[in-house]
């Protein structure tokens, strides 16, 4: 690895660890403690226990009614979803939506590793273009940070229902997960729909701010990254603009929509803006 990548990645691990460690560790701790139930052990039954947790095998042998104990189980395997399709090497505002990813996922993974969790990678385009299996330990964070800001993806497009059925499909137990995508995508509701149910999902949407709203800058050349066409657009016609702003508006309340129904947390992040207010919403809704 060149001296050049080296320093970005040491650069987003100084700031994602130390943001993971004054600032959401125990958010994140609180938003994501174990989902699931463990056994620990028996013992005598005391009034007011629910008899549904009654060990009937421990009770007929000792003549005396038991009761299974469970505890929370601590640990958690944290997948990272990420979008790598052409349309994140856009920014506006003092980075890439890539950049702004890349930080938010290695924030998201030191904060996972603090609170004693595994963590995963899913890269996806329209293909999967690369997943690297949940484990603990610094080295595998810096492994994932360093893919993160250096993978080159093959495909330019964008196919979310491909990374959700991958997911589903290769992590068969629950886990929490974060879908990181600027959904420039359609038909993905039927997989959205099933990870949520197999999975705790959260979704952030990945935004710049001249998505929302077009500049008036006169007669402009745009090129799409993900189909490789260009066209010329006149954006100092205000009904221009306006078709702009609401087409915008029309996708993000469909996808708000959406995950609101199917019961998915989200929040948007912006380029060039400070994710931790957002972050820090986020993790609070589920506390």
């Amino acid at each position: 690895m060149d001296n050049d990548i080296l320093k970005k990645v040491k650069k987003i691990e100084i700031k994602a660890r130390g943001l993971s460690r004054q600032l959401f560790s125990g958010e994140y701790h609180s938003a994501y403690k174990g989902r699931g139930m463990a056994f620990s052990e028996v013992r005598e039954y005391q009034y007011g226990d629910d008899i549904r947790n009654i060990d009937w095998n421990v009770t007929a042998r000792l003549n005396h009614p038991y009761v299974k104990i469970f505890e929370e189980e601590r640990e958690l395997t944290v997948m990272l979803l990420v979008d790598v399709s052409g349309s994140n090497r856009f920014g506006t505002h003092h980075q890439f939506k890539e950049e702004l990813i890349a930080e938010v996922a290695a924030t998201l993974a030191f904060s996972a590793i603090s609170n004693n969790d595994k963590v995963g990678l899913i890269l996806f385009s329209n293909q999967i273009e690369k997943f690297i299996p949940p484990k603990k330990g610094s080295s595998h964070i810096l492994r994932i940070i360093r893919e993160l800001i250096t993978y080159e993806p093959i495909g330019r497009g964008t196919d979310i229902s491909e990374a959700l059925r991958y997911f589903t499909n290769v992590i068969r137990k629950r886990c929490t997960a974060f879908l990181l995508s600027d959904f420039y995508d359609n038909n993905y509701a039927d997989a959205l729909k099933i990870a949520a149910k197999k999975h705790d999902l959260a979704v952030l949407h990945v935004v710049d701010q001249r998505e929302r709203m077009l500049p008036d800058i006169g007669l402009t050349k745009f090129y799409d990254p993900e189909s490789g066409q260009t066209m010329l657009v006149d954006t100092g016609s205000r009904l221009v603009r306006q078709h702009y702003a609401e087409a915008y508006s029309q996708h993000a309340t469909l996808l708000n929509n959406l995950l609101s129904k199917y019961g998915i947390d989200h929040t948007d992040i912006f380029t060039g803006e400070d994710f931790v207010k957002p972050l820090m919403g986020l993790f609070k809704m589920r506390s």
